[in-house]
């Protein structure tokens, strides 16, 4: 898989792990179109290389992990905007957000700055959130006039409830990095000195385990997070569950285990 040619991401594979790097630090690595189809290409790319164990997601220098949108392409009434908008805000879902959610690995968001707007929605998609301690979380989209969209009032609402995203939301307010964590939205905050060391570490923890065993953990998981009723889940768990013993790696890890 040939992961370069990209024109305001960087793409890293090495030793089973993706690294995508926001390089739009002028901008705050904010989300143009061509992010986007940026995006979609290096996840489209990452889905079809099973090799792969884990993706890491972050944001070029100290300022930003990602600061949404970037707005002047939001600017003038909406009969002067390109027609397709609509169908563009379809493709960002579809391809760049949800293609998050499904990927068949788990996804880090290293979160070294300002999460925001479109950003925070990306980083809400990802398995797991790292931040540095300074970092900021917000979807201000109320200050321009805007609704949060990508799928993020359904998303974000199931990590940390109707709530808080109606007051953050309604007020367009921003949470410190403590904060999310104390909702429910980031895993752990860590001193910018320690954040590669933290994720490099869980990226660690993921890799010494069985591989296919945690990526059919996120297909379940997944899953169960969005079924109707438990029975639903269960049924479906249990046809991963059943996969996952067929394979070669339970058999291996279960003999090591048992040699112990």
């Amino acid at each position: 898989m040939a992961f370069e040619a990209y024109e305001s991401i960087t793409v890293d594979v090495s030793d089973g792990v993706a690294t995508i790097t926001f390089h739009r630090p002028e901008k705050y690595n904010a989300l143009s179109t061509e992010v986007y189809f940026d995006l979609a290409r290096a996840f489209a790319e990452i889905q079809l290389d099973r090799s792969i164990d884990v993706t890491v997601i972050t944001g070029e220098g100290e300022k930003a992990f990602c600061a949404g949108a970037d707005i002047e392409q939001y600017a003038g009434p909406s009969e002067e905007h390109d027609p397709r908008q609509k169908d563009r805000q379809e493709f960002f879902y579809e391809d760049v957000y949800k293609r998050v959610y499904d990927l068949h690995c788990p996804v880090i968001a290293k979160i070294n700055g300002y999460c925001v707007g479109g950003g925070l929605i990306l980083a809400a998609f990802c398995d797991l959130r790292i931040s540095v301690d300074d970092a900021k979380f917000g979807v201000p989209v109320t200050d321009i006039g805007q609704i949060p969209g990508g799928g993020s009032t359904y998303r974000v609402t199931q990590l940390i409830g109707e709530a808080k995203v109606k007051e953050l939301v309604y007020t367009a307010g921003m949470a410190e990095a403590e904060e999310a964590r104390e909702i429910g939205f980031v895993n752990h905050v860590v001193p910018r000195e320690d954040l590669d060391e933290t994720v490099g570490g869980i990226v660690d923890a993921i890799q010494d385990t069985g591989r296919k065993a945690v990526k059919n953990s996120k297909k379940a998981i997944n899953y169960s997070a969005n079924a109707p009723d438990l029975d639903t889940a269960h049924e479906y768990e249990s046809d991963v569950w059943w996969e996952q013993f067929a394979t070669q790696e339970r058999v291996d890890l279960v003999d090591e285990f048992n040699e112990e």
